[in-house]
């Protein structure tokens, strides 16, 4: 008779172990999915605010890329639109703000844009990351790279037959004799209209044998004037 009250008592505690495990369990659920929720509404409301910025902006916006460098006050091209709206979004909804200049060449260019390069964890893969997307090609033959000029970063031919732009690297001319070779194959998409000293700064800084500064370049926020 003990044995069997043991046993009854036994797999009452069970049954209640295994209930309140499993309203553990749904709870936790519940509370995941509901956090989901708000962030894809939070999402849904973000995305509202950068459209409503964005529709608010001039045909050619200027917007100040503010760097530990100084700033420079970049023009985006009204002939380019995929890319002008691509870079204005992006840079509304802070995705610039804490990315580095990884890529700098003295007597070429200064290359950022990457995501990748918030975390220093990722410094093996800086210059591969992006959105998750590319922009079509906007070649336009008035839009050269001279100095100052703002293009698209992308892959190579071979694995960019059509030539399309990183959704989100982009580098900025700093001499434009031998950035030239490059015009007709990089969408150039805006121009600086101040700043070129601080081109000149961020393009003189010590870099290790990948082209990237020894010392931090970081993009602090781009923000339209």
């Amino acid at each position: 008779m003990k044995k069997f009250i043991f046993l009854a008592l036994s797999l009452a505690l069970a049954a209640l172990l295994a209930a309140s495990c499993g309203n553990k369990k749904k709870a936790a659920a519940e509370a995941e999915a509901a956090q989901a929720a708000a962030e894809v509404e939070q999402a849904k409301q973000d995305s509202i605010k950068v459209e409503k910025k964005f529709s608010d902006l001039a045909e050619e916006p200027i917007f100040d890329i503010v760097t530990n460098y100084g700033t420079i006050k970049i023009k985006l091209y009204k002939n380019t639109p995929k890319h002008r709206e691509n870079f204005a979004k992006l840079a509304l909804s802070g995705f610039y703000d804490g990315i580095l200049f990884h890529r700098v060449i003295n007597g070429f260019m200064i290359q950022g844009g990457d995501p990748l390069t918030k975390d220093p964890a990722n410094a093996d893969r800086f210059g591969t990351g992006g959105p998750g997307y590319t922009v079509p090609a906007e070649f336009v033959p008035e839009y050269v790279h001279k100095k100052g000029a703002l293009a698209a970063a992308r892959r190579g031919d071979a694995a960019n037959p059509m030539k399309e732009s990183s959704g989100s690297q982009f580098y900025i001319v700093q001499n434009a004799q031998t950035c030239a070779q490059l015009d007709g194959d990089y969408t150039v998409f805006g121009e600086t209209v101040e700043g070129f000293d601080v081109i000149d700064k961020i393009a003189a800084v010590e870099t290790d044998r990948r082209d990237r500064p020894v010392a931090q370049v970081k993009i602090i926020s781009v923000k339209p004037e």
